[in-house]
């Protein structure tokens, strides 16, 4: 045969696969009802993998073993999407515990933040909630999601991520140990700068105290004065207060200028951020789960064990619903060796079909679902 007639065959094969899948599918929402009146679960991982050894025992040769391996995994995958959207189309909708709310009741409203008047968090409280607003700090994260838990703050302000260093790890961590909600985020540009005292110069300075992050992303600038010592501190302007309260010009601080003022200290270089375009997101808590009529992202989390596909299973109903992931982070799960709970974020709104179909396949594939916030 010369090619276009071998192309021919093709397009006779392919219109058959096509007809044949159809049938499959018709099947399948046969089944996905079948499952709806008896309460079987529709993900049957033994009942698959028998399945994908039974047809690739039939295929000649390593590769098509490989092959039709695939392929009819990618088949039983859009088999339990098919199962999932028929199921959440004749089922109630599942109740995640959310109520919409037109805006964000801030006025009169109680904020905390974690650090020092002076810090980022300070700013971001702030440059959300108003200058005048009744904010007030304390000392640990773990502190911050306390107040906002037992409702001594109305609302908490935490970082959760930073366009130079990262993800602000722990903090992830803290959004499953509580029962709190994300209802809001905010972006803050970071500008630290070289804080010292009064009487101190450039040439003065042995020890640099800041936190982990702000030493992360000032680094260019930091670890080419060999000779100073780099000492982490629980925030910024935690730093910057160490350095007033001792007087010594032998130290400085990494902080804003903001710190600066309120400490009484002097910028002795600055910004000394690697990047001039350092961003940190911070998230707006609050105990109760409510989401604005123009929410468009939704975080969640889930937990999954370390077996080949189990991520890409779970990801496939975003994709197969259209909807766009912004960022995922995962991050080990105490006390269960090479396991994971992931942390996603997508776009959407919680009353949005292929929001909700996609949440309905992952509830029923991934364990220990929680949607924790939109916003």
């Amino acid at each position: 045969m010369d090619l276009k007639e071998i192309r021919i065959k093709l397009d006779e094969i392919d219109s058959q696969i096509e007809s044949l899948f159809e049938e499959r599918m018709r099947l399948c929402g046969e089944v996905a009802e079948y499952k709806l009146a008896t309460g079987k679960a529709v993900y049957d991982p033994e009942r698959e993998a028998e399945k994908i050894k039974a047809l690739t025992g039939m295929a000649n040769g390593e590769f098509n073993r490989q092959a039709v391996g695939e392929l009819f995994l990618q088949m039983m995958t859009l088999s339990r999407r098919y199962q999932y959207q028929t199921m959440a189309e004749r089922t109630k909708r599942p109740d995640l515990g959310f109520r919409p709310v037109r805006e964000l009741d801030i006025k009169g409203k109680r904020i905390a933040f974690q650090g020092l008047f002076g810090a980022y968090g300070h700013a971001a409280a702030m440059a959300f909630f108003g200058r005048d607003a009744d904010i007030y700090h304390v000392k640990r994260f773990e502190d911050l999601m306390e107040e906002v838990q037992e409702g001594r703050a109305d609302f908490g302000v935490l970082p959760i991520e930073n366009s130079s260093a990262g993800a602000v790890t722990d903090n992830y961590d803290l959004l499953v140990r509580y029962p709190n909600f994300i209802v809001a985020e905010i972006f803050i540009p970071v500008n630290h700068y070289l804080l010292g005292t009064q009487d101190a110069e450039l040439a003065d300075v042995e020890m640099v105290y800041a936190h982990p992050q702000a030493l992360m992303q000032s680094s260019e600038f930091l670890n080419a004065r060999r000779s100073w010592r780099q000492v982490s501190m629980e925030n910024n302007a935690v730093a910057a207060k160490k350095v007033q309260e001792d007087g010594d010009k032998r130290q400085a601080a990494v902080a804003s200028e903001i710190a600066g003022g309120l400490y009484g200290l002097k910028p002795l270089a600055g910004p000394i951020n690697n990047s001039r375009d350092n961003t940190t997101r911070f998230l707006i808590l609050s105990r109760d789960p409510v989401y604005r009529a123009g929410a468009e992202k939704i975080s969640l989390c889930f937990e999954l064990p370390h077996t080949s596909g189990s991520l890409y299973n779970i990801l496939g109903n975003f994709i197969f619903n259209h909807v766009n992931m912004r960022m995922i982070e995962s991050r080990p799960i105490q006390g269960r060796s090479w396991e994971y709970r992931f942390f996603v974020d997508i776009e959407g709104h919680l009353e949005d079909a292929g929001v909700i179909n996609a949440l309905f396949g992952i509830m029923r594939e991934a364990k220990n679902v929680k949607v924790l916030g939109n916003y």
